[in-house]
Order: C-alpha cells, then structure tokens, then sequence
C-alpha cells in the first residue's frame, strides 16, 4: 500500500534553529511517536526502534534512517527503511526550511509504501493512523526545537 502526503508546518522559531534541529539526528530521532530507542552512528545515519499500532496489529518496527541534508538550500531528505511484524515500511520524506527570526516555514512531502499485515488492515484505518503520526511529529518537533 502506497501513502503520499505533504504540507506547510509553521514553527516558532528561527529558520536557523529549526534547520540545526531537523538535521540533527540526535533531535530528530526523538521527534518519532512512540520512540523507544534511537542509536545514531554518524550525522547522517542512524536507527530507531517505535511503537506501532495499527488497528489490531501492534508492535515495534526497526528502522534504518538516513539524512541527506542540503545545508544550503536548507533542505533535508530523510530515507528510512524496515519493520517489524512481518511488515515492511520504506519511508521518503522532504522537508524545505525557510522563514526568519522566530517564524520558521516547513514545507514537507513524504511517501511511504508499505507491507504486510499492516498494509493489509486496510486504507481507511492505515490513512487514520499515518495522518495521526505526522501530526505527533510536527507536535514533537515545535515542542523540542524551542528548548533544542
């Protein structure tokens, strides 16, 4: 099952800091609902162990997660694979930072496709919950990046 979503997240903050924070994947891992574990192996590698719940099925996937990050456009490209259940998830999300002094502008995109018994709970239910976990992201992230 393939999902695609996208949107603009306004952050009170600067773009600077919004920019060190998403690019970082010692603040960013953290960002993740229901993380139980992030262990980062470089500045742009590193994995994470969440919480899944997805109708009936719960659980916890392992993900590898890489950063590609474009400093100069402030622009950051995050690759994230695995599972966990018998599932499998590959994640591509996008994010563009801009704005100024205290008022950050996060235009994002992001697919994932995914399989498996998770897939197989249905669309409707899946949707619900996908939408569910970027919206605890952004929360994650306005929440962190002000005492980052």
């Amino acid at each position: 099952m393939k999902l695609d979503y996208s949107g603009q997240e306004q952050i009170a903050a600067s773009g600077d800091a919004v920019w060190a924070f998403l690019s970082n994947p010692n603040t960013l891992g953290y960002c993740l609902p229901d993380v139980k574990e992030v262990v980062v192996h470089d500045p742009t590698h590193f994995d994470a162990v969440v919480g899944v719940a997805v109708g009936p099925v719960r659980g916890t996937f392992k993900f590898k997660l890489t950063l590609e990050p474009d400093e100069q456009a402030r622009k950051l490209k995050v690759i994230a694979t695995g599972g966990g259940m018998g599932s499998a998830v590959d994640l591509v999300a996008n994010a563009a930072v801009s704005g100024s002094d205290g008022a950050a502008v996060l235009d994002w995109d992001g697919q994932a496709v995914m399989r498996g018994p998770v897939a197989a709970v249905g669309g409707r239910i899946l949707d619900r919950q996908a939408r569910k976990l970027v919206t605890k992201t952004f929360e994650n992230v306005r929440t962190r990046v002000g005492s980052a």
